[in-house]
C-alpha cells in the first residue's frame, strides 16, 4: 500500500522536509519526501515507490503542495482559482500522485491532506518554537514603541551547538512575495530526502516539550477581553 501526505509549501519545502526528523532508522517512514525545490520525475518516482513497497511492504510519501514537474508546472495547481499574489491555488498534489501510483503500480493508495491541522495543532509545538514566538512578539512591540515601521521580526541563529539565537529586523520589501528555498546541498543527491545538513539546522527547533493546560480533558484556551487600543491613524480610503 501507499500513503501520500500533503503538507503546505508552494515553492519551499521546509514543512515537508521537517518530517525527515521522525526517521530513527533508514527504513522508517517517511520513505520519500517530494520537495518543490526538486523537479518531479514521474518515472523515477514510480521506481522508488515500488522498490520501497517491495522492501518494506508499504510506502509513506510526504509531498509539498507546490511540487513541480520537470517543466516547472505545479502538479496540484487549480489554474481557475488565484490567490492574493496571482498564483494558482494549490489543491491536489497528493490526489495527482495517487492517480499516478494506483494504476501504474496496482497499489492501494490513500491520500491525507492535513489542512487546518498543520496550522492549528499547537499542542505539537516545541518549547523552542514557543519561546521564539514569544520573543518575536516582544521584539515587534519594542520596535513599534520605538517608532520603527516597515519591518518584520526575524530570528538570527548564532550557533547550532549549543543552539543560540536572537531577534532582528528585516525590511518588508525583502520578504514579501520572496522565496527562501532549501539549499540544494541540504538534500540528498537523489532528491528523495533531506540530508544531515538539513537535520543539523532543523533538529534544534523541535527541542523541549510543551505542557498545555487542560480543563475537563480538553485544551483550556485563553479568552481575551478584546480591549482595543485608541485609533491613531485615519481611515483607509479605497
Amino acid at each position: 500500500s501507499c500513503c501520500i501526505i500533503e503538507v503546505m509549501g508552494r515553492a519551499a519545502g521546509w514543512i515537508a522536509a521537517g518530517t525527515v526528523l521522525a526517521k530513527e532508522q533508514e527504513d522508517d517512514p517517511p520513505h520519500i519526501i517530494l520537495l518543490p525545490e526538486i523537479p518531479f520525475n514521474e518515472t523515477k518516482f514510480l521506481v522508488k515507490a515500488m522498490d520501497t513497497v517491495t522492501k518494506n511492504g508499504y510506502c509513506i510519501v510526504v509531498v509539498g503542495e507546490g511540487l513541480k514537474d520537470t517543466e516547472g508546472n505545479e502538479i496540484g495547481a487549480d489554474k481557475t482559482k488565484l490567490d492574493a499574489f496571482g498564483h494558482p491555488v494549490l489543491a491536489g498534489a497528493a490526489e495527482r500522485l495517487a492517480e499516478i501510483v494506483e494504476p501504474a503500480l496496482n497499489l492501494k493508495t490513500r491520500t491525507v491532506k492535513l489542512g487546518y491541522a498543520q496550522r492549528a495543532a499547537a499542542h505539537y509545538a516545541s518549547q523552542t518554537d514557543v519561546d521564539e514566538a514569544f520573543a518575536c512578539g516582544e521584539a515587534a512591540v519594542r520596535a513599534a514603541i520605538e517608532g520603527q515601521s516597515g519591518f518584520m521580526v526575524k530570528l538570527v541563529r548564532e550557533s547550532d551547538k549549543p543552539y543560540k539565537w536572537t531577534t532582528g529586523l528585516q525590511p518588508l520589501e525583502d520578504i514579501a512575495n520572496q522565496e527562501a528555498l532549501i539549499p540544494r546541498d541540504w538534500i540528498n543527491e537523489d532528491g528523495w530526502l533531506p540530508n544531515e545538513k538539513f537535520e543539523k539546522y532543523a533538529r534544534p527547533l523541535i527541542q523541549g516539550e510543551l505542557h498545555l493546560p487542560t480543563r475537563g480533558g480538553l485544551p483550556a484556551f485563553a479568552r481575551l477581553n478584546k480591549v482595543a487600543v485608541e485609533k491613531v491613524l485615519p481611515p483607509i480610503e479605497p
